[in-house]
């Protein structure tokens, strides 16, 4: 991070924008930094002795736009914490504007109600609009509805062509390959790429273990036979039972291609893999925008029958890198400074706007100031003639 405050001043004189960054992702802001022409704006963010985050702006961000690059990370309550006071010093700091640039939005996996639980995915929204944040730009949300838990306009960007360029680019005969989708959930995504791509389609149903829900939705505890109170007896319910893991579509002899939204837990991938393998598929690749690869992830996935990890750089995972060679990255970095440039553009258009409109006002009143006094003028020539056919003296016309 640069350490000049003139420096970043002159930028902000320049472009109208400052541009920050937290520790969760320094790599991609630098490169978006890069593909704008500019420097990242001097800040510092770092942990105290006893883990309290500390933010100090060092260039002032009065009447600028201010855009913050932090994305969910492996330490991800720090990185929302050092989010959260960067934008309330921007905040405090009278910025004009306060953009959050979050390529991939934590806690976005828990937004539905649970029982006696919450929205943690609210929550975030809340702490968020509550900091300052004015705008935000993210990346392929796990559900399109998050954006209505916010109260200030949300982008929603899409990584999809990039990784449809990598498919094209990077697959051999790629003609040759389906894609699929490793659950029913994924299977509108999977069918966006296959329908682009002119691919068949391919999904796995069904489950290889009791999910995480089952012990608490009543799944697997129907109601007793007889009623306590009146002795009667109750038809017997089966216990709701989902199918074992099975594959609809044709896979043997070809290239599968495994779409989500984000690699996490990877336990389902390698076993959708191995079933993709014994079915016939000769390649298998594995695709999402977000490469969180948590825990001993990288370990897996490395033993698995997956021959390449295809991922975005929206999340660190030069670490997981070393664990793992199949795992390649796509650069979005183009994607964020766009949209960062179109915004700004924008935003330019609308305060030009806004100053023509407001000169065009002072200069219409103005005209009309200028048009009474003629008016008045003339009322005192036709007073000065028309009173008794004689012309007033200077001092009845300065009355």
């Amino acid at each position: 991070m640069p350490r000049n405050p003139s420096h970043a001043m002159n930028i902000a004189s320049k472009t109208g924008l400052l541009l920050f960054t937290g520790n969760s992702h320094p790599d991609l802001a630098r490169l978006v930094a890069s593909r704008l022409g500019l420097e990242l704006a001097p800040c510092s963010v770092r942990n105290d002795e006893n883990a309290e985050t500390k933010v100090d702006i060092d260039c002032s961000v009065r009447g600028q736009d201010v855009f913050i690059i932090q994305t969910g990370s492996k330490e991800v309550n720090t990185s929302i914490m050092e989010l959260l006071i960067m934008m309330y010093a921007c905040k405090t700091s009278c910025a004009e504007s306060i953009v959050a640039v979050i390529p991939y939005l934590p806690y976005s996996k828990q937004s539905k109600m649970r029982k006696r639980g919450s929205i943690p995915a609210k929550l975030l929204a809340s702490l968020l609009c509550k900091a300052g944040m004015t705008h935000l730009i993210t990346m392929d949300l796990h559900a399109k509805e998050i954006q209505g838990f916010f109260d200030v306009p949300v982008d929603n960007l899409r990584a999809s062509p990039f990784l449809l360029q990598y498919i094209q680019e990077q697959i051999p005969d790629y003609r040759n390959a389906v894609i699929v989708a490793k659950n029913p959930g994924s299977a509108r995504r999977a069918q966006s790429l296959a329908e682009r791509l002119r691919l068949g389609l391919a999904v796995i149903h069904g489950e290889t273990k009791e999910a995480e829900s089952d012990a608490i939705d009543g799944r697997h505890s129907p109601p007793p036979v007889v009623a306590q109170n009146t002795g009667l007896e109750w038809p017997m319910l089966t216990a709701k039972e989902k199918p074992p893991i099975n594959v609809v579509g044709d896979v043997g002899g070809r290239i599968a291609i495994i779409v989500d939204d984000i690699i996490d837990d990877v336990e389902t991938f390698v076993a959708c893999a191995s079933m993709l393998k014994d079915r016939g598929a000769y390649k298998i690749y594995a695709m999402a925008t977000h490469g969180l690869l948590s825990s001993d992830a990288p370990r897996l996935l490395e033993e698995s029958t997956i021959d390449e990890i295809v991922v975005t750089n929206s999340v660190s995972h030069e670490v997981q890198k070393l664990q793992c060679h199949k795992i390649k990255t796509v650069d979005i970095s183009v994607l964020i400074s766009e949209a960062i440039r179109h915004f700004q553009h924008k935003h330019c258009q609308e305060e030009h706007q806004d100053e023509e409109e407001c000169e065009e006002e002072e200069e219409g009143h103005l005209v009309n100031k200028w048009l009474q006094v003629p008016q008045m003028a003339g009322l005192r020539r036709i007073r000065k003639i028309t009173v008794n056919d004689e012309p007033l003296s200077d001092a009845e016309d300065d009355r």
